[in-house]
Order: C-alpha cells, then sequence, then structure tokens
C-alpha cells in the first residue's frame, strides 16, 4: 500500500470553542484528527508529522519555509508517493503557492483544512483530509505541484483562491478554474497545469519585509513612500482593472524603482492580470515603461509570496521578470 505523509500545523480543522475565551481555539493533534477520519486505511499507510498547532493568520516566512523542509525531508522515502499539509484556510492560497515552488519534483503536495471546526455541526475536516490523501496518493496527480483539495474540488496551487469567510466552497480557481475532482471517492483529473514557476533555488531566507499597496480611489503614493523609508526589499502593486493607479502612486513607484526596490504590478481584482492596455496617467502603459515587474494572473497575495522567495533565492530583475512571466 503507498505511504502518504500527513503534516499538521494547526488551523480550524485542530480547533474546538473554549468556553472561558468565547471562541474556537487550535487542541487537537495529528491523531485527534486522525482518529475522528474513518476510511484511511483503505486509502494509504499515513505517516502522521505534528508540526504545530499555529493559527494560518500566524505563519510567518521562517515558518512556511521550515514546513516546505518538513515536507521535502518526509517525501525523501521512494515509498513515500505524495504529502499532505493540513492548515488553517486563511491563508492557505498563501502557504500552497510557496509550497509549489520550495518543493520540487513530481510527488504531489495537497493542502487541506476544514471550514468548521470540529465542534461544529458540518464539521468537513475529516472529508477533506480523506479526500487530500487520495489525492496524493493517487498517481494521476504527479508532476502537478502544490494542490488545495478542499470540498471535493482539485485546485492548481498558483492560482487557488478563497472567496468566502466560511463557506465549504470558498477555494477556487479563478483564472483556468479546477484541474479535477475527488467525488464518490474517485479522484478524477481533468486537466494538466498550464504553467509551474521554478526557483534556481531553495531559498535560506525569504527576502522582508516585502509590502503589498492596494490601488483605491484617491489613493497617493503615501503608502509606497512609507514603505520605501522602512527599507522595503520588494513592493507589489495590486491596481484597479487592468494595472492602472493614481499618478502618484506611479511617481512614488518610480521613485522606489530608481532606488533599486523591484515593483511588481498586478490587479487588486480576483482574477485577471495587469497589462500595459491604458496610456492615461497611471495608466498601465507607464507602469510598464517605469520599469515595474508584471505579476501574470498571480494575484497580490500570490505576487507577494513569489517576490520574498525569489528574491531570496538570488534572483535579479531580469530573473523576477522571467520568473513572474511563468
Amino acid at each position: 500500500m503507498s505511504r502518504v505523509a500527513v503534516i499538521f500545523t494547526g488551523g480550524t480543522i485542530a480547533m474546538r470553542v473554549d468556553p472561558v475565551l468565547g471562541g474556537a481555539v487550535p487542541v487537537l493533534d495529528g491523531a485527534a484528527i486522525l482518529a475522528r477520519t474513518d476510511g484511511l486505511a483503505e486509502i494509504a499507510a499515513v505517516d502522521a508529522v505534528d508540526w504545530g498547532l499555529v493559527p494560518a493568520s500566524h505563519l510567518s516566512f521562517a515558518q512556511i519555509l521550515d514546513l516546505a523542509a518538513t515536507v521535502r525531508l518526509r517525501l525523501e522515502p521512494p515509498d513515500v508517493v505524495g504529502a499532505v499539509v493540513v492548515q488553517g484556510t486563511d491563508t492557505i492560497d498563501e502557504t500552497v503557492f510557496a509550497l509549489d515552488l520550495l518543493v520540487p519534483g513530481s510527488k504531489p503536495v495537497v493542502v487541506t483544512g476544514a471550514m468548521r471546526n470540529a465542534g461544529e455541526e458540518g464539521y468537513d475536516g475529516p472529508a477533506n483530509l480523506r479526500d487530500a490523501v487520495r489525492v496524493a496518493a493517487a498517481p494521476e496527480a504527479r508532476h502537478q505541484g502544490a494542490l488545495v483539495v478542499m470540498a471535493g474540488s482539485i485546485l492548481p496551487g498558483d492560482d487557488a483562491t478563497k472567496t468566502h469567510t466560511d463557506a465549504y466552497g470558498t477555494f477556487q480557481a479563478l483564472n483556468e478554474g479546477p484541474i479535477g475532482s475527488v467525488l464518490g471517492g474517485r479522484v478524477r483529473i481533468v486537466r494538466r497545469r498550464a504553467r509551474r514557476r521554478w526557483l534556481p533555488a531553495i531559498p535560506e531566507a525569504a527576502a522582508e519585509p516585502i509590502d503589498l499597496v492596494t490601488a483605491l480611489v484617491g489613493q497617493d503614493g503615501r503608502p509606497l513612500r512609507l514603505a520605501l523609508a522602512s527599507e522595503t526589499r520588494g513592493i507589489v502593486v495590486a491596481a484597479t482593472g487592468a494595472g492602472n493607479t493614481h499618478p502618484d502612486l506611479l511617481e512614488a513607484a518610480k521613485e522606489a524603482i530608481a532606488a533599486g526596490i523591484p515593483v511588481v504590478l498586478t490587479t487588486r481584482c480576483p482574477a485577471g492580470e495587469a497589462r500595459p492596455a491604458y496610456a492615461f496617467p497611471g495608466g498601465g502603459v507607464h507602469w510598464v515603461r517605469a520599469g515595474a515587474i508584471l505579476a501574470g494572473p498571480l494575484g497580490g497575495a500570490k505576487a507577494r509570496i513569489g517576490l520574498a522567495l525569489g528574491l531570496g533565492a538570488g534572483l535579479d530583475p531580469g530573473g523576477l521578470r522571467r520568473f513572474f512571466a511563468g
């Protein structure tokens, strides 16, 4: 029987309500979650790893790098066919993209969690974990990189996005759609991933801080200049529409670029990408002419992950452009 490494990090799937604190807190270790998950023995032999009990909103770059190192180590044995990372859903869309970059190779890495805690009616953790182990053990999931498996959907790590605060089907692939599904215990892959970005090396540390600035009505360049004054290592700008901002935000970006700080341009829209389509002041044409790096279909959160890890891996401006171009 195939072996699958399952790394438990905490999150809602590991939580119950503390009546004194008045809300859910992480308390369940891997054994407790596995005890609530029927049917795993018929799918794969599970190697359980208790990595931590960390709310996903608390994760740092250092912790994500450590988690990726743990995944790589657990995937080394030849009879381990894949890995599952169990975590809080708040930042799954960021963590899965980081794992996509930090865990090379053909073995699938599947990230899952729960939208209801273990004390709630409708606790979805066991079903999601069971589906995730099925996908990690499935030969057809090889060479697909890191994936999110939630509510029966199989989503690519570079496109999976949390779209709702507490809906079961919160995770969607908004640009190219899911790559498959799990239904009735059967893994069905309907397409291969269109692209997968690669780093030249596994970074020892991420470049920090990396700032994310969102363009808004009337938003000038002050947030970007504050980031520049605080010795930022890089800046991601989530522009309106296809890559347009207030002209002063662009002027502030030019100051950062002149100072040698890479600036990546994406869109604040949940899907699509920034491009040089508009030539009015602050339009995408002028951002590209100023030297901003286009993020492709990566949104602000994922672009920030890519910039931090890309700089940490030693990518120069040309390398960053090639990385974001996919």
